[in-house]
C-alpha cells in the first residue's frame, strides 16, 4: 500500500507523508516540488522545470543540481516519475491543496470550504520570477473566490454578518464597483438603508473625481433599488408538478411513512426501477397541494436515462430560477451564486420541491432549500445519504397488486380466474410497471385467458417466485413487444433513441417516416399497451426502463437514417416558424430535404411550437453534434435565435451557440456564432466575455471581406458599446456598420442601421445628424412595411426631440411609437416607450398624465416579471422628478 502524501501551496510550501511533516530542504528544492505540484500528474519538461527554479539564466550545473533535488524529494517519500522529456509528480489531485481549492470552487455550495484552505500568502518560502508570477495569479484566484462567497452569502440574506468583511474590502479597494455593491447590499440587509445611500454617493464622488467616470449600470441599479425601500415586486407562484397518476392504488403504509419523512424537511424515496417511486411522490404531492400555497417545483434529473447523461444541478437551478420568475438578465453568473439566489428566493416560502430520478446525494445537495418552510421529495434507485430521511419502496403487496390489475382489466376478469390472476401478479414480481404492461396486453387480447398469458410469460423465463422482481420488467417488455405489429415495433424502437424527454406527434411521424395520422394511430396503440404515456399536446414519453429496452431494439433497424429524418424535421420546421417569428431578417439558406415539415399558420402558432419544443431542441442539437452533423448544429442555433430573444431565453441562447461555435467549420458560420454568442453574453452583462467574441467575429469578417458579415459585426459592437455607455465607440462602429450595410443592398438592414447611427449620433451630442438619420430610417421602414422597425425609428426621434427641449413634439412621437409597438404585440418595448413618454409630459408640467403612463408601464413590466425595470418605474412614481437612462439600442439581428 502506497504512502499518503499531502502538499500545501496555499501558504508556506510544505508536505506531509502519512500525516508526518517532512523536511523539504532549501528554498530551491521546495521550488522544485511546487513547480511539479501545480501540474500534478502532468509531465513538466526539464527545461521548464529549470526555468521555474532558476529563471532565464540558470547556473552551468543546474541540471545536475536538479537531479540532486529530485533524489532528496524521493527519499522524503514523494513519488516522482521520470519521463523521456521531464518529470511527473504522481499523486491524487486532491492531495494538493491548490487543486482541491479549484475543485471546491467549481462545485456548487462549497465556496466556504475552498476559501478556508488558504493559510496566508501562497508559495511562502520560495523566490524567483516564476514564483512571483504564480503568486500573483493565485492571489487573483483567492480574491475572486472570496468575492463569490460574499455574493453567495448575500443571496442568503447574511448581510448583517458580512458587514465587517465588506467594510474592510470597500476600504482596501475604493474603486472596485463590485466590492462597493457588496457593501451597499450588506448595509441594506442590516437595515442601514440611509447609510447605504450615503455610501453610494461617496463612491460616485470618488469615481467622478479620481477616474472621471460615473458608476456602472449594476451599481446604479442597486442604488435605485435602495431608493425604493421595502417595496417588493409581485411573487411568482410556480406550478410545475406533472399530472397526478390516474391509476394509483394502495401504498397506504408507504404514504403514512412518507408523511412522517416529509416532516423532517427532505424525504428520499429509494427503490428499483419500475417500483412506482415517481407515482408515489406525485400522488402524495397532489394530495398535499394545500400545504404549499407558494408553489411547487419539479425536475427530472435523468439519473438513469439510458441515452442521456444525468442533469447537472446547475441546469436544474437555472430552470427553477426561470420558474420563480427571475428575469434571464438577473440570473447570477457564477454557479454558486445561482444556487444561493435560488435558496434566497424560496426562503420563508411554503413550497414543495420534487426531485425525480436523482443519481446520488451530491446531485441533490445544491437543490435543497435552506430554512424550515419548504419540503423536498426525492426519488432515486440508490439510497441517498445526507440530509434526507430515507424511505425504501418495495414491491406492491398482493392485495395492492390485485387492485392495480383490476383497475386495468376489470374486477370481473380477476374474479373469473383467481388462480391465474394470482400467478400473473407473482410473475410480475409486484412491480407496478410490469403489472400495467400485462394489464394493457390483456385488454388488447380479450379472447386470451389469464392462464394462457401466465403460461406465455413462464415460457419466456419468468417462474421463480424468489427471483429479483426487477427481472420481470425486461421479460414482460419482450413478451409485450412480440405482440406488436411491425409498424408498432419500429415506432417503439425508434422512440427509444429520440433525443429529449418527450416527442411531439409530427416529430414522431418524421422519425418513423410515416404520415401524421399513421403516427397518431401507432402512438395510441403503444399507449394502450402501457409502453408510452401521452400527455398534453399529444407528446409521447417513455419510462426509462422501457426506453432502454426500446433503444436495444433500435439496433436492429435503420436508426441512423431515422434520426437524420428527425433532425431534419426539427431544422426545417424551426426554419419555417422562424420566418413567422421574424419575417424581416435576412433569409437563412437551407438545402431542400425530403422530410415532413409542419410550419405554423401564424406568429402565435410559431411561438407555441418553439415553446413546446424548447427542451427537445437542445437535445436534438446535441444528438446532431455527437454524430458530426455540424451544419445542422449551427442551423439549429441560428433558427432558434429570434425566438430565444423574443422570449428572453438567454440561457438557451448561450447553450445553443456554445455548441455551435465548436461545430462551425466555415469561417462565415464561425463569425455568426461568435457574434451572436457575444451579444447574448452582453445581454446578461458578461461584457468582457462578450467583447472577446465580438472582436473575434469582426476579425473573421475582416478576413472574409464581405459587406454583410462586416456590417453585422460592427452593428453588434455598436450595441455592446452602447450598453456599456461608451457612446463614442458605439458611434464609430455604427458609422462603419451603416457603410457596410449600404453595400449589401438589403433595404431593411440599411434602414435599421440608419436608426442606430442616428441614436448614437444623438448620444454624442450631434442631435441634428441623429434626427436626419432617424427620419431616413422611419421613411424607409414605413415604405417596406416593417412596423416594428418603424417604431424603433419613431422612438429614436422622440428621444432626440426631448433631448433638445421640443417636449410637445416628443410627446406626439412617443405616443406614435407606443401605438406601433402595441400593434406588434410587443408589450416589453411598449412599456419602455411609455417610460420615455413620461419625461416630456413632466417637462410640460402635465404631471398627472406622466404618472398615468408610468403606472401603465409598471403594470406591464410587473406582468412580464421585469423586476429591475419595474423597480425603476416605482422610484420615478415616488419622486416624479427622477431622470432615467433613455438610451436604448436594439440588439442586432442575425
Amino acid at each position: 500500500m502506497g504512502l499518503t502524501v499531502e502538499i500545501d501551496l496555499l501558504g508556506e510550501v510544505s508536505a506531509r507523508v502519512d500525516g508526518h511533516t517532512v523536511d523539504l530542504g532549501p528554498a530551491r528544492q521546495r521550488c522544485v516540488l511546487a513547480a511539479l505540484a501545480v501540474d500534478v500528474n502532468k509531465v513538466v519538461p526539464v527545461s521548464q522545470l529549470i526555468e521555474r527554479v532558476w529563471g532565464d539564466e540558470p547556473p552551468p550545473r543546474a541540471r545536475a543540481t536538479l537531479h540532486s533535488y529530485l533524489s532528496r524529494l524521493r527519499q522524503a517519500g514523494i513519488e516522482l516519475a521520470t519521463r523521456p522529456t521531464g518529470y511527473v509528480l504522481v499523486a491524487d489531485e486532491s492531495s494538493v491543496d491548490l487543486l482541491r481549492f479549484r475543485e471546491l470552487r467549481r462545485r456548487a455550495g462549497t465556496l466556504g470550504e475552498a476559501v478556508a484552505l488558504w493559510r496566508g500568502e501562497p508559495l511562502t518560502g520560495i523566490g524567483g520570477d516564476w514564483a512571483a508570477r504564480t503568486r500573483d495569479q493565485l492571489d487573483g484566484e483567492r480574491d475572486a473566490a472570496e468575492l463569490d462567497l460574499v455574493d453567495a452569502r448575500l443571496a442568503l440574506g447574511q448581510g448583517r454578518e458580512l458587514l465587517a468583511t465588506t467594510a474592510e474590502l470597500a476600504a482596501s479597494r475604493p474603486f472596485d464597483e463590485r466590492v462597493a455593491a457588496q457593501h451597499l447590499q450588506a448595509l441594506a440587509q442590516a437595515g442601514r438603508i440611509s447609510e447605504a445611500l450615503e455610501q453610494f454617493l461617496a463612491v460616485r464622488a470618488r469615481l467622478v473625481e479620481e477616474l472621471g467616470t460615473e458608476p456602472g449600470p449594476e451599481l446604479k441599479r442597486l442604488h435605485e433599488k435602495l431608493l425604493l425601500g421595502d417595496q417588493q415586486p409581485p411573487v411568482v407562484v410556480p406550478r410545475q408538478l406533472p399530472s397526478a397518476p390516474a391509476q394509483f392504488v394502495g401504498r397506504q403504509e408507504d404514504l403514512a411513512e412518507l408523511d412522517e419523512a416529509v416532516r423532517t424537511g427532505v424525504a428520499a424515496i429509494a427503490g428499483a426501477g419500475g417500483m412506482g417511486k415517481t407515482w408515489l411522490a406525485l400522488h402524495w404531492a397532489h394530495r398535499n397541494l394545500h400545504r404549499f400555497p407558494d408553489g411547487q417545483l419539479f425536475v427530472d434529473l435523468r439519473g438513469f436515462s439510458p441515452d442521456e447523461t444525468p442533469m447537472e444541478p446547475d441546469v436544474a437551478i437555472r430552470g427553477f430560477l426561470h420558474a420563480l420568475g427571475l428575469d434571464a438578465s438577473a440570473v447570477p453568473h457564477a454557479a454558486q451564486a445561482r444556487a444561493a439566489s435560488f435558496r434566497g428566493l424560496i426562503a420563508k416560502r411554503r413550497m414543495l420541491v420534487v426531485i425525480d430520478n436523482a443519481v446520488d446525494a451530491a446531485q441533490v445537495a445544491p437543490l435543497l432549500p435552506g430554512g424550515d418552510t419548504c419540503r423536498v421529495l426525492v426519488t432515486s434507485r440508490n439510497r441517498l445519504t445526507g440530509r434526507a430521511t430515507p424511505l425504501g419502496l418495495d414491491v406492491l403487496a398482493d392485495s395492492d397488486a390485485s387492485s392495480l390489475l383490476a383497475t386495468r382489466i376489470g374486477a370481473a376478469r380477476l374474479t373469473a380466474e383467481p388462480l391465474a390472476a394470482a400467478r400473473l401478479i407473482d410473475l410480475c414480481g409486484g412491480l407496478p410497471l410490469a403489472l400495467s404492461i400485462v394489464g394493457a396486453r390483456v385488454l388488447t387480447e380479450p379472447d386470451l385467458s389469464l392462464a394462457a398469458i401466465a403460461r406465455q410469460l413462464e415460457q419466456l423465463g419468468l417462474g421463480a417466485l424468489d427471483a429479483d422482481p426487477s427481472v420481470s420488467v425486461p421479460v414482460v417488455l419482450s413478451w409485450s413487444y412480440r405482440a406488436l405489429t411491425d409498424r408498432q415495433k419500429e415506432m417503439f424502437a425508434l422512440l427509444g433513441i429520440a433525443p429529449g424527454e418527450d416527442i411531439g406527434l409530427p416529430a414522431a411521424a418524421a422519425l418513423a417516416g410515416v404520415s401524421i395520422e399513421d403516427a397518431r394511430t401507432t402512438l395510441r396503440s403503444l399507449e394502450q399497451a402501457s409502453l408510452i404515456s401521452i400527455g398534453d399536446g399529444y407528446r409521447a414519453r417513455m419510462h426509462d426502463l422501457v426506453r432502454a429496452y426500446a433503444a436495444e431494439q433500435a439496433r436492429h433497424i435503420g436508426s441512423a437514417e431515422a434520426l437524420r429524418r428527425l433532425v431534419d424535421h426539427y431544422v426545417h420546421t424551426a426554419h419555417a416558424n422562424d420566418r413567422l417569428v421574424d419575417p424581416h431578417r435576412p433569409l437563412i439558406a437551407l438545402s431542400p430535404a425530403d422530410v415532413l415539415v409542419t410550419p405554423a399558420a401564424d406568429k402565435a402558432g410559431a411561438l407555441a411550437w418553439f415553446d413546446a419544443e424548447r427542451g427537445t431542441r437542445r437535445a436534438v442539437q446535441q444528438a446532431a453534434a455527437q454524430r458530426g452533423w455540424k451544419d445542422r448544429v449551427v442551423l439549429l442555433a441560428r433558427i432558434s435565435h429570434a425566438y430565444n430573444q423574443h422570449r428572453g431565453h438567454l440561457d438557451d441562447e448561450l447553450a445553443l451557440w456554445g455548441t455551435a461555435i465548436h461545430a462551425a467549420d466555415d469561417p462565415e458560420e464561425r463569425g455568426i456564432a461568435h457574434r451572436i454568442m457575444g451579444t447574448s453574453l452582453g445581454q446578461v452583462q458578461r461584457y468582457d466575455e462578450a467583447q472577446h467574441h465580438l472582436d473575434r467575429a469582426l476579425a473573421l469578417a475582416e478576413q472574409a471581406g464581405e459587406p454583410l458579415p462586416l456590417a453585422d459585426a460592427h452593428g453588434a459592437l455598436t450595441w455592446l458599446w452602447g450598453m456599456r455607455e461608451e457612446y463614442q465607440l458605439a458611434f464609430d462602429h455604427a458609422r462603419a456598420a451603416l457603410e457596410h450595410y449600404q453595400q449589401t443592398g438589403n433595404q431593411v438592414l440599411i434602414a435599421l442601421a440608419h436608426n442606430n447611427f442616428g441614436c448614437c449620433a444623438a448620444e454624442v451630442g450631434d442631435t441634428a445628424r441623429g434626427r436626419e438619420h432617424a427620419e431616413k430610417a422611419r421613411g424607409l421602414l414605413r415604405e417596406l412595411g416593417d412596423r416594428q422597425g418603424e417604431a424603433h425609428a419613431v422612438d429614436t426621434l422622440a428621444r432626440i426631440a426631448h433631448q433638445v427641449g421640443n417636449h410637445t413634439e416628443a410627446v406626439a412621437l412617443y405616443e406614435c411609437a407606443a401605438e406601433l409597438y402595441r400593434a406588434e404585440n410587443d408589450d416589453y418595448t411598449t412599456a419602455n416607450v411609455l417610460i420615455g413618454l413620461g419625461h416630456p409630459l413632466l417637462a410640460l408640467e402635465r404631471r398627472e398624465e406622466a404618472e398615468e403612463v408610468w403606472q401603465q408601464a409598471l403594470r406591464m413590466l410587473e406582468q412580464q416579471g421585469r423586476d429591475d425595470e419595474a423597480d425603476r418605474v416605482r422610484k420615478q412614481l415616488a419622486a416624479c422628478t427622477l431622470e432615467v437612462d433613455e438610451g436604448r439600442l436594439h440588439p442586432p439581428e442575425v
